[in-house]
Formats: structure tokens, sequence, C-alpha cells
């Protein structure tokens, strides 16, 4: 969904792919989300699996035929998402496991896309997320998103990202040493990414009904689980966290699971 996941840094024993895999069996249906060109249950590598995203397969090669990336990497498209709900997008369709990697930070409702995801997974169905760790890339300098916010927003059904999130995030995103993602080890000076104008232009077009491909959410690993946990409380999501495996990189994984059902509460 963004340029965003062509640099993360991959280091360390236990290879990425099989921490986002964890609790996956690629011989039962799933759903990967936003994929692009770095698919992690790729169909060629034998996953049952079919592939979301926001443009068809040859939009997407014509997209990132300049940005130096494997085009080839790209899969066929199954669902085109327009702004539609899931359900209603996958017509049916029920899925054993469903992988979101740099996807969920970009929803405008945190809560209505966790729900979607429930209405669509099987019966002890799975959600491997891939999540960016705010200390570690251009959001770095951004307050993280509240518990309160990711209500009123739920409770609103938004669909498109707010002025006030088009201003923080072209005021506040940053550079650090000319790298929008980094590690604990990467050393720099950070410095703006956009200035007063983009946040200006990017505010009044956000008012027109234009949609930013931006950051809606802000996270260090403890403020998600949080979150997570707390929505669960309050009766907002079915899911709970089954597996969190600690910041690699510039990011970190949790894997949801859906829970006994318990009458989620309206937001």
């Amino acid at each position: 969904m963004s340029l965003f996941r062509k640099i993360i840094v991959t280091k360390g024993p236990e290879p990425r792919e099989q921490i986002i895999l964890r609790g996956v069996d690629k011989a039962t249906p799933g759903l990967e989300i936003g994929p692009s060109h770095r698919p992690i249950a790729a169909k060629r590598d034998g996953f049952n699996v079919r592939i979301l995203d926001h443009l068809d397969a040859a939009s997407l090669r014509e997209k990132y035929a300049t940005h130096g990336v494997d085009t080839d990497a790209i899969e066929e498209v199954d669902y085109v998402w327009t702004g539609q709900p899931l359900d209603e997008l996958v017509a049916g369709e029920r899925f054993a496991w469903i992988i979101a990697s740099h996807v969920i930070e970009h929803v405008p409702d945190l809560v209505g896309f966790l729900n979607a995801c429930d209405r669509i997974l099987a019966p002890g169905g799975v959600l491997s997320l891939a999540v960016p760790d705010k200390r570690y890339c251009f959001d770095c300098e951004r307050e993280n998103s509240s518990l309160g916010r990711v209500i009123d927003v739920a409770h609103a059904q938004s669909t498109n990202h707010s002025p006030g999130t088009a201003a923080e995030y072209f005021l506040k995103v940053r550079r650090k040493g000319g790298q929008i993602a980094w590690d604990e080890r990467h050393q720099g000076q950070l410095e703006p990414v956009h200035g007063l104008q983009d946040a200006l232009h990017a505010m009044a077009k956000v008012r027109e009904g234009h949609y930013f491909d931006l950051h809606a959410w802000v996270f260090t690993p403890d403020s998600f689980r949080q979150i997570i946990r707390d929505l669960h409380e309050l009766r907002l999501i079915g899911f709970q966290e089954q597996h969190y495996h600690p910041t690699r990189g510039c990011e970190f994984f949790v894997t949801l699971s859906k829970a006994s059902s318990h009458g989620r509460a309206a937001a």
C-alpha cells in the first residue's frame, strides 16, 4: 500500500516471512491484503491464497515500473478494493488466515478494518500483522495514537482520513540521516520530509474528499498491544493477541485470533 515496505530492514535469526507466517497453513484458503510487489504468501510458492489490493496487477506493474523493484513479483489480484466493506468485496468467501503487512496503519477506521477481517475469517482463523514501530520510522516525532481517537473514528464510521490527520502527517514526518525507516543502530539527524504548504494543500484536498495514502495510526509495540487489549475488553473487537514478536528493524509483528463471540458493542 505504500513505498514504506520497500525499505524494511530484515536482519535477525528468524526470517521475516517465517514470523509473519506463524499459524498459517499454506494449504488452507487465505487472503493477503496489499502485498504489492512483496507478497509474503505467494501463489507461486504454493499458497492457497487470494490477493486483495487497491489496483489490478497490470496497474500495479505500471505504477512501480520506475521504482526500481521487481514488478514480476506482483501477483494477479483477485479483489480490487475501492472502499467497499471487505465482506462485500469477497462475496461471501471465508478464509483461514489473513496477512496484512504495513496495512493497518493506513486504514481510516482501525476498528472497522479489524471487524471486517473478523467477519471474513473462518472460526479459528488468524490475522497476521506487520506494523511499523514509530521509534524507527518517519513517524518518530508523532504522538502515539490514543484509544479515544480509535473509538471516536470508529463511532463516526470514517472512510477517509481527517484534515487533522493529514496536517499532522505532513508537518511531523521526519527522515533520519536521509532514511524514512531505520533500525536502532542507525545514526543521523532528523529533518522534515514535508513542509507547511504540503500540510495546507493536504488539508484542503481532504476537505474536498481526496484520499491520501498516509499513516493514520502511530504505534510502539506496547501502545498497539494495549489498544488491542482495550478494544477487546470494551467488546469493540473480537480479536485477541495470539502471538507477538518484538521489533525487528523498523517493524513488529502481531498475530490476532478470533476469540469466542461475546457480543461486540457499537463503537
